[in-house]
């Protein structure tokens, strides 16, 4: 057999997104790190570093990041919203959103390629101030944050504290004040904008727990408080506190509308939306707010079916949509910025898993929901291979029913491609890695897989269910691996243990009975 064998049809038990591939050793591009190829030996490598060698070096699961395609990224979406936006505003402030992937090293390379880090709790923040970011170029966000959070953000001289709610208007004003300091602030609002992604990751429609509304209300408003402002939304009303305020100094609104997404009109719509938004500010109370952030949220490729659009595709859309929104409306171009995270995180990376067991299992193609084979009577092959990791790691499929590709990464290919499940090792029958992927049927226990996309939300959301230690990420730069989140061991899960007191001796059994 070699690499380019392949079986006669396709397995009505896969997806109709899903390819049988024609050649099992070809690498899709658009899912990987730019230096991530094959050897001539069939092993996968990133920078010239095999995976065997990382896996005999770091152990598996292994969270496995190109540093040069983090770089890259990040620069590109730098350039690409600068030059699109160079004549309307002079450019744009990109966010790296460290919520998707963050450490101190990743910190560094944010400050060094000169992007804003926005943070969405006081553990990020932390990251970030130790990676000597500094406060004038990070975002704090969230919908509670804390007093504690937000008097190191103000201490810290955050370039923008997003605001989330009325309620939290007053209090970070106030907490300014206390502190006898102004608080940079934005305005989170959400601009009823529906985004085609899962319904757990859209965050601009009105039922949800983010933002200020835009829509005026009847009655009890957000803070649960009767509108004494007849006839204005909430974020009308939290304008009009914040100008008064002061403890703030208010820069401008914020959107973020979801996350993974492709198609550009929702971005577009909750741009044109904001801005209408700022003219009404600008009638209303005589002043320009001078920023206008609208989010992240740009789409990757986690199998073959996804097709990212570029950022400089992106860039021009969003500028042509400012640029004519602004003129029709009379508003000068407000400074813009974005928030990027997946798009720069996620293809950088690829989880490195070995294989164990493995078990094929016959299943009727009507009960998968297929049509394509009437006769019910018929079934048809599913080869489960098990990794040692899983929902652990990666819990995004079970979240949000999140697709991935993998591959084998120790050898070339050598047999036919079958229809496979990869799945965890955990005690869960949800535990699932690669819900539908094609690899070669001679997959078994020593083999090395390698499932790549996963540089966001993956080892942020990694948790010790089963009491399973959280694996390491390593950085690949320059032909050489080196740790950057070490992997935890079982030390550390017993750390957090309370132990109890010593046992009594066997001469003191504390036993006050009497006879």
């Amino acid at each position: 057999m070699t690499g380019t064998a392949v079986t006669p049809h396709a397995s009505p038990l896969a997806p109709d997104w899903l390819s049988v591939p024609e050649d099992q050793a070809r690498l899709d591009a658009k899912l990987w790190a730019e230096d991530v190829e094959r050897g001539p030996d069939g092993v996968l490598r990133i920078d010239g570093v095999s995976v065997t060698e990382l896996a005999e070096q770091y152990g598996t699961p292994l969270f496995v990041m190109s540093e040069r395609d983090f770089r890259a990224r990040a620069a590109m979406f730098r350039d690409a919203f600068d030059d699109a936006f160079a004549e309307l505003c002079g450019g744009v402030d990109v966010f790296y959103a460290g919520k998707s992937f963050l450490c101190t090293e990743v910190a560094h390379w944010v400050r060094e390629e000169g992007l804003g880090l926005d943070t969405c709790s006081g553990g990020e923040l932390a990251v970030a101030l130790r990676a000597g970011m500094p406060g004038s170029r990070l975002g704090l966000h969230g919908n509670n944050k804390s007093a504690a959070e937000i008097v190191r953000a103000i201490d810290a001289g955050l370039g923008r504290i997003v605001v989330d709610s009325l309620q939290e208007v007053a209090l970070v004003g106030d907490l300014a004040v206390e502190r006898g300091r102004q608080a940079n602030v934005m305005l989170r609002l959400t601009p009823g904008v529906h985004a085609h992604t899962h319904e757990f990751i859209a965050t601009a429609h009105e039922d949800q727990k983010f933002g200020l509304s835009l829509t005026t209300e009847q009655g009890p408003g957000q803070d649960g408080t009767q509108d004494d402002d007849a006839g204005s939304s909430p974020a009308a009303r939290a304008v009009a506190d914040a100008l008064v305020h002061p403890g703030i100094n208010l820069l401008g609104v914020h959107c973020h509308i979801g996350s993974q997404i492709f198609e550009p009109e929702g971005f577009e719509l909750a741009a044109q939306r904001l801005l209408a938004f700022l003219a009404e500010v600008r009638d209303r109370h005589g002043v320009e707010l001078p920023e206008l952030d609208l989010g992240g949220g740009y789409g990757i490729a986690y199998t073959e079916a996804d097709e990212p659009r570029p950022a400089a595709e992106i860039a021009r859309a969003m500028a042509g949509v400012v640029g004519s929104t602004c003129r029709e409306l009379g508003l000068t171009v407000p400074r813009i910025s974005i928030e990027p995270g997946r798009a720069i995180a996620g293809p950088t990376t690829f989880t490195l898993y070995t294989a164990g067991t493995t078990k094929t299992v016959r299943v009727d193609a009507s009960a998968n929901g297929s049509e394509v084979v009437q006769d019910t009577s018929v079934t048809h092959p599913r080869r489960y291979v098990s990794v040692d990791g899983g929902m652990s790691d990666n819990a995004r499929p079970v979240l949000y029913g999140a697709d991935y590709s993998a591959v084998l990464a120790s050898r070339a290919p050598g047999a036919d491609p079958v229809l496979s499940r990869v799945v965890g090792k955990h005690c869960e029958s949800g535990d699932i890695v690669v819900r539908d992927v094609y690899l070669p049927e001679d997959t078994g226990a020593g083999d090395l897989l390698a499932v790549p996309a996963t540089g966001a939300y993956c080892w942020v959301l990694s948790s010790n269910y089963n009491y399973l230690t959280r694996p390491p990420v390593v950085a690949v730069a320059d032909g050489a691996a080196r740790l950057i989140l070490r992997g935890e061991t079982e030390e550390d899960l017993f750390r957090r243990d309370v132990q109890r007191a010593p046992a009594a001796s066997s001469t003191d059994t504390g036993d006050t009975r009497t006879a």
